[in-house]
């Protein structure tokens, strides 16, 4: 079986074909600026890269130079598009309506739809993408694996604000969480490489990327996750403030004169990292100029790893102890200097030890605490894409199942 996984975004379509034989990835590439001057396919076939420059006006088009590119008898990797059994699609935000991925039919599309006041820049353009699939492959089955599903196991003690409970009911506000299929993929992982049932374990994994976020997991389940009704609460991320006391918003609002959507631009596109720091939202650069002297980046990189440590010690508490520590994303996966630090520095009381030699490197698959630690520290590159595509897999197996039993 060969699916093809999509991730739509405003003004771009990230995408991987994958044979789920061996769950080898055939050919991978990212469509940029659709919509805007400049459109650009960066296609990858094995170690060979292709960019394509090309008008993009909208997703349909997007998406049809990629399944033309994916055919290419130069660039491509499938005769035709009869080779693709199942597109599986990212899609942000589910709502309270699925826990689970679900295979896309109208009523689906309408929740999506619905569900895009939650999640207004996220849902509309993976809709976009949605549709788009389904009108240029109209008999290939299109499955919805959702950001927010593996949350939906959190329970009302830990998902509800302390506000009028009306507005819960009247606008489900809640907490949702995010990078859902990153926290199940990495966490699964874990109990696959130490050869521990799942559901016998208590897990913290930490998504540290440019957005970041930190999921309690206990024998299987999420049980609290660090984003709430937005991917704005949490950790201190690039350029989001993550927690902050709520009368900020009408202080700013007051004495700058500012508009609600002015504030709300603040705190998702000129905070976190970007507004401590005066110079990037990147924490390569924030490291770099950490360890060169510099105190103001110093101080930055110390309330980045503060926050993480924070509700690393929160989400011990809530599972009455933790097993494995799970670093990934970017940042997780490849600061060696962010992962010691935060390990050495703050974790010490859980029995935490970190062996500093296996610590240092990037970007792979490893235990990075000693043998005698009492709590496992691992670092797992995520794969959302991987997960996407067997949860795709599974859900058309059991519809042909269901359709051979009847």
């Amino acid at each position: 079986m060969i699916i093809l996984v999509i991730n739509s975004g405003s003004s771009s379509i990230k995408y991987q074909l994958i044979d789920m034989k061996d769950e080898k990835v055939l050919s991978k590439g990212l469509l940029e600026r659709i919509g805007i001057k400049g459109s650009r396919l960066n296609h990858r076939k094995g170690d060979r890269k292709y960019v394509i420059e090309e008008d993009v006006p909208n997703h349909e088009k997007g998406l049809s130079l990629v399944l033309k590119t994916l055919q290419d008898r130069e660039m491509g990797v499938i005769e035709n598009l009869d080779q693709i059994s199942a597109v599986g699609h990212r899609v942000v935000h589910g709502g309270e309506r699925f826990a689970n991925s679900v295979r896309i039919d109208d009523e689906v599309l309408r929740v999506i739809e619905e569900n895009s006041d939650l999640a207004p820049l996220h849902n509309p353009p993976n809709i976009m993408g949605i549709k788009a699939a389904m009108k240029l492959l109209p008999n290939v089955p299109q499955v919805a694996v959702f950001d927010t599903a593996f949350h939906q196991t959190i329970p009302e003690k830990a998902y509800l604000y302390a506000i009028p409970y009306s507005y819960y009911e009247k606008y489900r506000i809640r907490r949702y969480g995010f990078h859902g299929t990153s926290h199940r993929y990495v966490s699964r992982r874990a109990a696959e490489i130490l050869g521990i049932p799942y559901e016998k374990l208590k897990i913290i994994t930490c998504h540290l990327g440019n957005g970041a976020s930190i999921a309690a997991v206990k024998y299987g389940r999420s049980i609290d996750t660090s984003m709430g009704f937005t991917p704005l609460e949490g950790l201190v991320m690039g350029t989001r403030s993550g927690d902050i006391d709520p009368a900020i918003v009408t202080f700013l609002q007051e004495k700058e004169g500012m508009s609600a959507g002015e504030v709300y631009d603040l705190l998702n596109k000129k905070s976190g990292v970007l507004g401590l720091s005066e110079l990037s939202s990147d924490m390569r650069d924030i490291e770099e100029g950490a360890m060169k002297g510099d105190e103001r980046l110093r101080l930055v990189l110390d309330i980045y790893e503060y926050r993480i440590a924070k509700y690393i010690g929160a989400y011990a508490a809530a599972m009455n102890g933790v097993d494995v520590i799970i670093f990934t994303a970017g940042v997780g996966e490849n600061s060696s200097i962010l992962r010691r630090e935060i390990c050495e520095n703050y974790l010490g009381y859980l029995g935490v030890k970190i062996d500093v030699e296996k610590n240092e490197f990037k970007g792979e698959e490893r235990i990075i605490s000693t043998d005698d630690s009492k709590v496992k520290v691992m670092v797992i590159p995520t794969n959302e894409e991987l997960l996407i595509a067997r949860d795709t897999k599974e859900i058309v197996e059991k519809g042909l199942k269901e359709l051979n039993t009847n």
